[in-house]
C-alpha cells in the first residue's frame, strides 16, 4: 500500500492533483480542504500522504486503483474516521469535506447536525449518525491548525505527550507548551492525554 506520494504537482483541478515523478504523472484524488492549500503549489515539488481504495464493480471485473492525498496524517486520520459511518463512505466524504477539519471537528464535537448539513450531500440522517459516532474521538482534531504536521517530539509522560499531540496538529512548540502550563496553574489533574486537550479545547471555545 502506498501510503506517502512525493513529487511535482503539474495540474491541479477541483477534485485531482497530478504529480509528477521521473516518467510518470499519478493522479491523487483530494477534497477540497486539501485543494485549498495546494492551489498556490503548481509547479512545485509537494508531499501528500495517502489512502489507497479500488473503486468500481468487482462482478463486471473492473475495478480501478485511486489514491486519495492529505497534508498531513491527521488529516488522513479524519477522512477515515467519517468513511466508517454507515451511509457516507469514500466518494461521499470527498464530495463533503469542504470545509477545514478542524471546523467539522468542532460541529461533531458539540453535537452541531445543522452545521454539520450545510456539506454537500451530508444530510439530517448521515448528520447523525456521524454525530453518534464520533463525537468523543473529535477533540485532537477541533484543536488543528491549518499548516502541515511538524517533524518534533515531546516527552513520554502525559504533560509531555499532550505538548507533542499539540504540536503533531500544527501549533508551534512554544504555543503547545503554554497552553499545556496554562491548564496545568488551575492546579487539576489529568489521568490521560485525552483529558488534558478536551480541557485545552473548552477553555479555547
Amino acid at each position: 500500500m502506498i501510503t506517502r506520494i512525493q513529487g511535482e504537482l503539474v495540474h491541479l483541478s477541483d477534485t485531482v492533483a497530478t504529480l509528477r515523478i521521473g516518467a510518470f504523472d499519478y493522479e491523487v484524488l483530494i477534497p477540497e480542504f486539501v485543494r485549498r492549500h495546494l492551489q498556490s503549489k503548481v509547479g512545485t515539488e509537494i508531499n501528500l500522504r495517502t489512502i489507497e481504495y479500488l473503486e468500481g464493480n468487482p462482478q463486471q471485473g473492473r475495478l480501478v486503483p485511486r489514491m486519495i492525498g492529505f497534508m498531513s496524517d491527521a488529516e488522513k486520520e479524519f477522512f477515515e474516521m467519517i468513511c466508517s459511518v454507515d451511509g457516507v463512505g469514500v466518494r461521499k466524504a470527498l464530495r463533503a469535506m469542504v470545509r477545514p477539519v478542524r471546523e467539522v471537528a468542532t460541529a461533531i464535537e458539540e453535537q452541531d447536525v445543522k452545521q454539520l448539513t450545510t456539506l454537500p450531500g451530508v444530510g439530517p440522517a448521515v448528520a447523525e449518525r456521524i454525530v453518534a459516532k464520533l463525537r468523543r474521538k473529535m477533540t485532537k482534531f477541533a484543536l488543528m491548525v491549518s499548516r502541515e504536521w511538524p517533524e518534533e517530539a515531546g516527552g513520554d509522560d502525559i504533560l509531555g505527550e499532550a505538548v507533542e499531540a499539540l504540536i503533531s496538529l500544527g501549533h508551534t512548540s512554544n504555543d503547545a507548551r503554554n497552553k499545556v502550563e496554562a491548564i496545568m496553574e488551575s492546579g487539576k489533574k489529568f489521568k490521560s492525554v485525552e483529558a488534558l486537550l478536551t480541557e485545552i479545547y473548552k477553555q479555547q471555545r
